[in-house]
């Protein structure tokens, strides 16, 4: 597979019955990130690859090689059934950072680990069940977390979050746009948006921390680390969640 949450994604469906191999890192940049020789012969004895298919970088430059090395290898696209939302005229990847687009993932993915090992389909089909029930539990929780909070905006340094804002009513305010650095203007604007609303953090995943830093200084707030590539899906997009709605957030 592709990336480290569609490892957990995996690994519940699939339990003792899968071998799990992620290509990018959890610390890696998927956008930049190459497979080493070692991942690349892995891929060569697998029966089946899970690839996000929402524009992922990382895939786009390496599914085609990635299909030569083993041509009888089942590709699993995960976002089969997912509406993609668009910036700039480009889909925007990051679906997986929805619990209701998580729970179609789920479903693309057991729906290949049947076709590949239909003796087990059982197995992969009550796993599937129990998993679904725990996004579904997920999905109430983040509710009622955000509910309760005035939290309506949340600046972000690199735009991952659009799809949880749009299932939760939230509105995302991103310091990078179309993927590239921001100017001193875009900063400046972040800044004065970020005072006028009295958000006093910044969400930056671990390579962005240091540059999001910055802005914080300026409006007198801080920088929360939250990694979009984690694996531990549940816990990660919990603990989201409970920053945004921390008091003070958002006073709007």
């Amino acid at each position: 597979m592709t990336i480290p949450p569609q490892a957990e994604f995996v690994k519940r469906v699939g339990g003792e019955k899968v071998a799990v191999i992620t290509m990018v890192p959890q610390w890696a940049n998927p956008h930049t990130y190459e497979p080493t020789p070692a991942q690349l012969m892995n891929v060569s004895k697998a029966k089946m690859y899970v690839k996000m298919g929402s524009g992922i970088e990382f895939e786009i430059a390496w599914m085609d090689k990635i299909k030569s090395i083993n041509e009888n290898m089942l590709i699993v696209d995960c976002s089969n059934g997912i509406e993609l939302l668009k910036e700039n005229g480009k889909a925007d990847p990051h679906i997986w950072l929805s619990p209701k687009n998580a729970k179609i993932i789920v479903e693309n993915i057991c729906e290949g680990l049947v076709q590949i090992d239909p003796a087990n389909s059982t197995y992969y089909e009550q796993n599937k069940e129990a998993y679904l029930r725990e996004l579904d539990a997920l999905d109430k929780e983040i509710s009622q977390i955000l509910s309760a909070s005035k939290a309506h905006k949340f600046i972000v340094y690199h735009p991952a979050w659009s799809y949880f804002a749009r299932d939760y009513g939230l509105e995302q305010i991103s310091v990078e746009e179309g993927g590239k650095e921001p100017t001193p203007e875009r900063i400046a604007s972040i800044i004065e948006e970020a005072k006028r609303n009295n958000i006093t953090k910044i969400f930056a995943s671990p390579q962005f921390k240091d540059k999001a830093e910055v802005i914080a200084k300026e409006i007198g707030g801080k920088v929360v680390e939250i990694n979009p590539l984690a694996e531990n899906y549940i816990e990660n997009m919990r603990k989201f969640a409970e920053e945004l709605a921390e008091k003070g957030e958002n006073e709007r």
